[in-house]
């Protein structure tokens, strides 16, 4: 039998010298996560090389790398309330639960009914169903019914950060957003002060596009 423990123990090692997972607690949640669990199992033996892997249905998993880099932008802490936009196959949402817990909880929204599914397996197989749950939405409208949030993140590209996300950061709250073309997005970290959003480019990087009412 393959061993992965041994292989996404050498990955973070990887992102932690090139400079990806520079928080310990990120690399402590990376190294909690299967990956091989959340990707097609033909898919299982690549797990572990830091690159996107499909998933179905036209999306992918992102590579390790910007998940770390991700998870370190956005300063995630025990007892939060997180917004992800762009479940996919659950891993991003399963990573960001070990960095809220005790005490926080993820809301995924996925738009394709096979992608919920899919994650809902994952998360309750990989034991993340009491702090992760998955819902079947448009994620470009947010998720008005649990906001406000800590922290929100977008895992896929659009045409300017949706408006009702902004309205549904809470003060003080940071959000992530790929923001730009349907191939090459900028992600743009911001961070919400009462009535102003202070933005910051982070560098360049490609998601899937996102597809709603506030996306393409």
């Amino acid at each position: 039998m393959t061993d992965f423990s041994e292989r996404r123990s050498e990955l973070v090692d990887g992102l932690i010298r090139r400079g990806y997972a520079t928080k310990r607690e990120v690399a402590e949640a990376l190294r909690k996560v299967p990956r091989e669990e959340f990707v097609p199992r033909s898919m299982m033996d690549e797990a572990y090389v830091d690159t996107p892997l499909p998933i179905g249905s036209g999306q992918t998993i992102s590579a390790p790398h910007m998940v770390a880099m991700m998870a370190d932008a956005l300063d995630l802490r025990p007892g939060q309330k997180v917004l992800e936009v762009g479940g996919g196959s659950g891993y991003h949402a399963a990573v960001t639960a070990e960095l809220v817990s005790p005490g926080g909880h993820v809301f995924t929204v996925e738009r394709l009914p096979e992608l919920v599914e899919f994650a809902r397996d994952n998360i309750t197989r990989t034991g993340h169903s009491d702090s992760v749950t998955v819902i079947l939405s448009d994620g470009s409208v947010g998720l008005p019914s649990e906001a406000p949030f800590d922290r929100i993140f977008v895992a896929c590209g659009a045409p300017a950060v949706p408006e009702p996300l902004k309205s549904q950061l809470k003060d003080g709250g940071l959000m992530l957003v790929p923001v730009g073309g349907r191939m090459y997005q900028d992600l743009v970290r911001i961070e919400r002060r009462g009535e102003r959003y202070i933005s910051q480019d982070l560098g360049g990087c490609v998601f899937v596009p996102l597809v709603g009412e506030h996306g393409y």
